[in-house]
This record gives structure tokens, C-alpha cells and sequence, in this order.
């Protein structure tokens, strides 16, 4: 390929990394990077980035580049182009989690399509939903797109609902006494370009529904709300609970996010029980031999407005020439 022939595919490549950037992660700590060379797209972890109070294992972190990862893909098949994914591709560079390979031209089916524009309309709502019950057949659109990435997703009928919500607060009072979990929680709050800026954070504490308040340690007016005293629960799992796992998790959850956003669905994530192994560990029956990734709150809601997100040019990697052959 002629250095003017690959002038306008790595700018569509941009913009397709442009798109993958608006995947949510932990605190919008946005922990990833990208490298652009040829026809192909390298997806990078930032364990500068990682939350080590929360999330001391990566396990979060790499969930939140699958999630990137699962926006790139769509964004890329949404250009007009095929794809190939490899996972890990170079095992003795940890930092590289995926590589994607643009292959042939093709026109973007109307799912693909659906999905890839609601990338950018996908926020975190952590306000309160209607009292509307989640119609059955778009319940089974989000059980079938976690099966497309390789996940479990399983709605919390109410026994399950009213423990998860219990382990959910206990998770929250348990993460305030670790003596690390607030100043982590200012390091990600209100900030220009990352973080939850206090805007977004929510009217705070709930009753119904335990949300992590970001506007704690200010000294803001929090109103007073009333949350849905029943909320919509999915539990997303994989089989396995290893690095891979992690990153098809988060490809999953992104798909499940982007479909209900394409429902008309807020979403909201409860990761307070994932982030104690003690308590992720009772979220399902270990007959079931599935690992919890992830609980999401769904529901019918005014709409979300976005988080801000880094400049493109902060999260490209410059890429050196990888030579074929000969080493």
C-alpha cells in the first residue's frame, strides 16, 4: 500500500479509534491506548490508569478496554470494512490486549448500523428511572448480545434482586472503611478530560438503588430524590475468569449497553459487589460455574449527557514499522 493510499484509511482508522474512546470504564479512567499502523489497529491497556483500590487485579481495567475494543470493531465495520480479531497477540507485551486487522469491504448491515450510532449516545445514568417494567422481547435482545460476545446475561428476578441490592450497600459501606477508596474516588472526580465530573455524579446515596457518590467530599447541595424502589437488574458472567475472560466481558457488556441504548434504555452500572471477591463470589451459586463480571441497572429515563473524554491524540501510540521475517 502507497504512502497516498493509506493517507485516507488511517483517518478513518482515527476516527474509528475517536468512537472506541466513548466506551465507559471505572471513574471514566478511560485506561487505554491505540496504535495505527498499516491496516491494522493495536489495542493497548494503560496500567497507569488502573484504580488500585478498586480494582487491584486489572480485572476491571481490562473490561473496560473490551468494552473499547467491542466500539472499534463496530466502528470499523460501520466504515465499510470486515475485520479480524486476535486477542493477546503478542503474549510477552502484556500491555497489548487485541490486535485488529481491517480486511475486505463490505457494507454494514442495519444492526451493525444501529448499534454504531448508539455509541455516542450511551451514558451512565445514575439519576432515577421511570416505573415501567423492561418489555420481555428486548430482554431477550440483551441476553442475545452477550451470547454474541461469549457472556451470560441473566435478569435478577426479586429474591435475587433484594440480595444483590443488600450485598450492593454492604460492598459500598465495606469500600468507604479501606483507607485508600476516598482519595482514589477525588482522583477521578471533576476532572477536564477524565474522571466523573460532578455534573454526572448523581443526586448521591439512594435507598432503592446504591450509587457511588462522586460529590461526597464536596460541600455541593445534594437534592433529595425518589429512585425506583425496584429496579431492573441484569448479572452479565463468562465461563472462565482469566485475562481473556475479562476482555470478552467487557466486548459483552459494551454490546448489551449499546443495544439497550438503541432500546431507549438507561443504564447504569452496581460494580460495588464485583469489586470485593467475597461478596462477587456469592452473587451466583457456584453450581452455576460462571464468574460475575459485572450487575447493570436498567430502565426507562430522561436522557444522559456525556462524560468528557481524552483527545484522540493522547490515547494513539506512535508506531514503529513491524518488520515481517528475519528477526
Amino acid at each position: 500500500m502507497t504512502r497516498t493510499a493509506e493517507r485516507p484509511l488511517r483517518r478513518a482508522l482515527t476516527e474509528c479509534v475517536r468512537l472506541a474512546t466513548a466506551a465507559p470504564s471505572l471513574h471514566n479512567s478511560q485506561p487505554w491506548q491505540f496504535g495505527i499502523r498499516g491496516m491494522e489497529v493495536d489495542v493497548y491497556a494503560d496500567p497507569s490508569r488502573r484504580l488500585l483500590v478498586l480494582d487491584p487485579s486489572g480485572r476491571e481495567l481490562l473490561i473496560s478496554v473490551g468494552a473499547a475494543l467491542l466500539n472499534l470493531r463496530l466502528a470499523i465495520r460501520q466504515a465499510g470494512f470486515r475485520s479480524d480479531l486476535h486477542l493477546f497477540p503478542e503474549p510477552e507485551q502484556g500491555d497489548l490486549v487485541a490486535r485488529v486487522t481491517v480486511g475486505h469491504p463490505a457494507v454494514p448491515s442495519p444492526a451493525v448500523t444501529a448499534l454504531a450510532e448508539a455509541i455516542e449516545r450511551r451514558h451512565t445514568n445514575r439519576h432515577p428511572f421511570a416505573r415501567v417494567p423492561v418489555p420481555d422481547d428486548v430482554l431477550d435482545d440483551l441476553r442475545k448480545a452477550a451470547q454474541r460476545e461469549g457472556a451470560f446475561l441473566a435478569v435478577a428476578h426479586p429474591p435475587a434482586r433484594k440480595a444483590i441490592l443488600t450485598m450492593a450497600r454492604s460492598a459500598d459501606r465495606l469500600l468507604h472503611h479501606h483507607p485508600g477508596y476516598l482519595p482514589e474516588l477525588a482522583r477521578w472526580t471533576g476532572n477536564d478530560h477524565d474522571g466523573v465530573p460532578l455534573w454526572a455524579a448523581g443526586p448521591g446515596r439512594a435507598a432503592a438503588v446504591p450509587l457511588r457518590d462522586f460529590a461526597e467530599l464536596t460541600k455541593l447541595p445534594r437534592r433529595n430524590v425518589k429512585f425506583e424502589p425496584d429496579p431492573s437488574i441484569l448479572i452479565l458472567a463468562t465461563n472462565g475468569d482469566h485475562w481473556p475472560d475479562w476482555v470478552r466481558a467487557g466486548q459483552a457488556l459494551q454490546r448489551v449497553l449499546l443495544t439497550a441504548t438503541s432500546h431507549y434504555l438507561a443504564t447504569m452500572p452496581i460494580s460495588q459487589p464485583v469489586e470485593i471477591p467475597a461478596l462477587r463470589s456469592r452473587l451466583l451459586a457456584p453450581s452455576s460455574g460462571l464468574h460475575v463480571q459485572m450487575l447493570l441497572r436498567i430502565g426507562y429515563a430522561d436522557p444522559a449527557l456525556a462524560t468528557p473524554r481524552r483527545p484522540v491524540a493522547d490515547v494513539l501510540r506512535l508506531q514503529a514499522t513491524r518488520h515481517r521475517g528475519h528477526s
